[in-house]
């Protein structure tokens, strides 16, 4: 049992230390600081093929739960992608899952200068869509994203799909089905 437990404390504090962040810190982070770009670039690109290869079938049941009839539901609101995952990895997901029709802007961490834990993905994102960064809800499932949106001046939904712990949210949620998430939205708006 005490190497079981060891097991999941390392692979909690791994998960910690790369979830939410940007491939190039992951790789660097895994193999060490003195990578050249290019050794970052293949090995960051030889782990997203591999993700996209063996997620293929099983996109729709990873999905967080509800989220399609949530998205459904919010339609009318201008909804938006902020994410730190590589590019082909957002387009992957957005595609197979048919989510893309919900969202009027998608932004990956590579057309910002700084990743989250940096606030400016939000920025843009807010801009995008027209709005303040205060004006908006972000769902979150990550320390770093969270911390972002924070520093952007947005509210936060803790969107709880690991076991890693993630800072006090302005809700909380383990996945869309939550009844109290649309009375707290409705909240929100008055």
């Amino acid at each position: 049992c005490g190497v079981a437990a060891d097991f999941l404390y390392e692979e909690t504090r791994l998960l910690r230390k790369l979830h939410g962040k940007r491939n190039d810190q992951i790789v660097r982070d895994l193999f060490g600081q003195n990578l050249s770009a290019e050794e970052v670039y293949a090995h960051g690109a030889a782990k997203e093929a591999l993700y996209r290869k063996l997620m293929r079938p099983h996109v729709e049941e990873y999905l967080v739960p509800g989220v399609v009839p949530f998205l459904e539901r919010h339609n009318d609101r201008p909804l938006a992608v902020a994410s730190n995952a590589e590019p082909a990895n957002v387009n992957f997901l957005l595609d197979e899952a048919k989510l893309r029709r919900f969202f009027r802007a998608v932004v990956n961490g590579h057309e910002v200068t700084h990743p989250k834990p940096h606030p400016e993905i939000y920025r843009k994102v807010a801009e995008l869509l027209c709005v303040s960064p205060g004006e908006c809800i972000v769902f979150e499932d990550s320390a770093a994203g969270m911390e972002a949106a924070r520093q952007a001046g947005a509210r936060v939904v803790a969107v709880q799909t690991t076991d890693a712990p993630l800072p006090p949210g302005d809700f909380a949620i383990r996945d869309f089905n939550d009844t109290g998430l649309e009375t707290w939205l409705r909240r929100q708006d008055s």
